[in-house]
């Protein structure tokens, strides 16, 4: 799996410097910017320390939903749990969760927000599940880069080069089966706004490498069915011998 760390238009260019050295430190690389150039000014280089090359090759995306179709699974930080969502994890449960994944994550993001307001309602939305660092005391906030780092090191164990990486099949990925549900359930009569598709897709990231295979099964066994049952389907069934 690679895990890329995420900054949506961050403010500070030290932030981003400080945050490149932390990724650096624990086995990372992957460093990516939402809306945002910063990486290029010296003063993120001054406080990289070593971790120029981080920076140097960061991705930039214009927006949080480009990221959201370039990984498998993405995951939000948020102070507290939002929408109504209980998926929300310590850094130790979110560990946890990444480490049963297998070969069915390519590539996972951990999106951090801006230092003065965080993520959108919108944005979160998008993340498949939310994580947040449990506080004592609701202020003083951490610093992005203290939260990157807390996060990095939590991770360090996930980390892997480039050369141990498996590459997993498309139709067994996360993100494939997530695409699949997204056209499946609506198709059981289940709009997207309903209370099971909410509990499906809350539940999807947390399944294990195993559970995403059987899922997959699942789901190719119930589409038959609904392709059997569908009117056209029965149609040609009827129609005689030429």
């Amino acid at each position: 799996m690679q895990l890329a760390f995420v900054l949506v238009e961050p403010k500070v260019p030290e932030n981003v410097g400080a945050a490149a050295r932390a990724l650096c430190t624990m086995g990372f690389g992957e460093l990516w910017l939402v809306n945002s150039d910063l990486h290029t000014r010296p003063e993120a280089h001054w406080l990289a320390h070593g971790s120029d090359h981080i920076l140097d090759n960061a991705r930039i995306f214009p927006d949080l939903a480009a990221v959201r179709n370039s990984v498998d699974l993405l995951m939000g930080t948020s102070a507290k749990p939002r929408h109504q969502r209980k998926d929300w994890h310590t850094p130790p449960r979110l560990r946890e969760a990444l480490a049963t994944k297998g070969s069915s994550v390519a590539t996972a993001a951990l999106v951090f927000g801006r230092e003065d307001r965080g993520l959108s309602n919108d944005e979160l939305a998008l993340c498949d599940l939310l994580t947040g660092i449990p506080m004592k005391v609701a202020y003083p906030s951490l610093n992005l880069a203290q939260s990157v780092m807390l996060y990095a090191w939590e991770m360090s164990g996930l980390s892997e080069t480039k050369d141990s990486l498996s590459e997993p099949a498309d139709e067994n990925r996360l993100g494939a089966l997530r695409g699949r549900l997204e056209t499946l359930l609506p198709e059981l009569d289940t709009p997207p706004a309903g209370k099971l598709s909410q509990w499906v897709f809350e539940r999807l990231p947390l399944l294990s490498d195993r559970d995403i295979g059987f899922v997959h099964t699942l789901c190719s066994n119930v589409e038959r069915v609904v392709e059997s049952s569908s009117p056209a389907h029965s149609d040609s069934e009827d129609e005689p011998a030429g």
